[in-house]
């Protein structure tokens, strides 16, 4: 990873950065964008949670506008409000966000300025805008991102943009950690990082551009899966409908962690004790929060958002959850990677890396949260994110 280990010796690096909870994509996202938690933003998973009115599986709604998935400030709108430029590739719970002026999504508009300029370019045609996430690699998919992000900086020179690569991701899901496999994907990375530093030369801005790089979440290798729902089955609370599961309360699996939801108030005085004594018992079941237990881990209040679950089940090291309502409670699996788990597990910690402009040269710091991001950037660029729960990294800065 020479981009990376080249960066990083000009600039400050972290032991290690802390995570929100749950250590999930979405809600990590947010949270370095906006300085606040999931008690505040609110976002739980990869999208919106919806719960059915008919009481069949919860469902996540990814392409949710951003004004109803998240419940806090951001730097974009920051910036935006200032007469500032912002774009965005491949960054998550921003769709139809107002103050993103150029934007090649995750899930990319063929109509849009950016992928209209890439289908000029040759870069990519028509048809595989259209078809973006299917029948694609996650490499192609990263590829034809960093060519948007290439595209932006060197047309357009906004003065923040969020960039997601998700290869790295993807590869540890399916083969695990610190594997040949995610070793390539690390390096792979890393070339699409110095085309964007690259960018930003050809483009004239290097000398008063500043880099972030920062991973969402760790990962952790994992054996054995547990299936909630199946529980939920065999005390009676699901039950069988056609083709179809239907019952009071759903769990929603998220690697290491699980939300459970008890769809009607009244049904929760009689179901929440009984349904904490037995998943508490399960073997691989770390612990079991309450909702108000868990403000302690920063998870949202049922009062302030029905995103809140009524039960959090953590996963002990080496177990994950599924949203499977048949087959066994628990299985063996090959290993695989997974995240989710508390934040204060050691494998869930994330990258922390600036460097550029704005960075001192040569500073080296002990844990951070990432609640600091977005406060530290928001400093740079003269905004203001008063909500922010950390205070910027004034150690970092010139």
């Amino acid at each position: 990873m020479p981009t990376l280990r080249s960066l990083a010796a000009a600039g400050a690096v972290s032991s290690g950065m802390r995570p929100i909870n749950p250590t999930v994509t979405w809600p990590n996202h947010t949270a370095m964008i906006t300085g606040v938690d999931a008690s505040q933003h609110h976002v739980m998973a990869n999208g919106l949670i919806d719960l059915p009115a008919d009481g069949s599986a919860p469902t996540v709604e990814p392409w949710t506008d951003k004004d109803k998935l998240v419940h806090a400030r951001t730097l974009y709108e920051a910036a935006a409000e200032k007469g500032m430029t912002t774009a965005q590739v491949d960054w998550v719970a921003i769709y139809g966000a107002r103050g993103v002026r150029w934007e090649f999504g995750e899930k990319p508009d063929v109509h849009e300025e950016i992928p209209q300029e890439l289908i000029t370019r040759g870069i990519v045609t028509q048809e595989q805008i259209e078809h973006f996430g299917q029948a694609s690699s996650p490499a192609w998919r990263d590829e034809i991102w960093t060519d948007a992000a290439v595209d932006i900086l060197e047309r357009h020179t906004p003065n923040l943009l969020l960039f997601h690569l998700l290869q790295t991701d993807s590869i540890q899901h399916q083969y695990g950690p610190l594997t040949p496999a995610a070793y390539a994907s690390y390096a792979y990375a890393d070339h699409c990082i110095a085309r964007v530093v690259e960018a930003a030369r050809a483009a004239g801005i290097l000398d008063r551009t500043t880099f972030f790089l920062l991973s969402d979440h760790g990962f952790a290798t994992y054996t054995q899966t547990i299936s909630p729902n199946v529980g939920l089955v065999s005390q009676g609370i699901l039950h069988k409908q056609g083709s179809q599961y239907i019952g009071r309360a759903w769990v929603k699996a998220e690697g290491g962690a699980a939300s459970l939801y008890i769809r009607n108030p009244e049904d929760r005085a009689e179901l929440l004790p009984k349904l904490k004594t037995y998943f508490s018992t399960l073997p691989g079941v770390a612990h079991v929060y309450t909702n108000q237990e868990a403000s302690s881990i920063g998870l949202p209040a049922e009062a302030d958002s029905d995103q809140a679950p009524q039960l959090y089940l953590v996963a002990a090291p080496g177990f994950a959850f599924s949203d499977d309502a048949t087959g066994e409670m628990i299985r063996s699996n090959p290993p695989r990677g997974q995240h989710g788990y508390l934040n204060t597990m050691p494998d869930m910690q994330s990258l922390f890396l600036a460097s550029g402009s704005a960075i001192r040269t040569g500073i080296s710091l002990g844990p951070v949260s990432n609640l600091q991001v977005a406060p530290t950037i928001a400093k740079i660029l003269g905004v203001s994110l008063p909500d922010a729960q950390q205070p910027p990294l004034d150690k970092i800065l010139r």
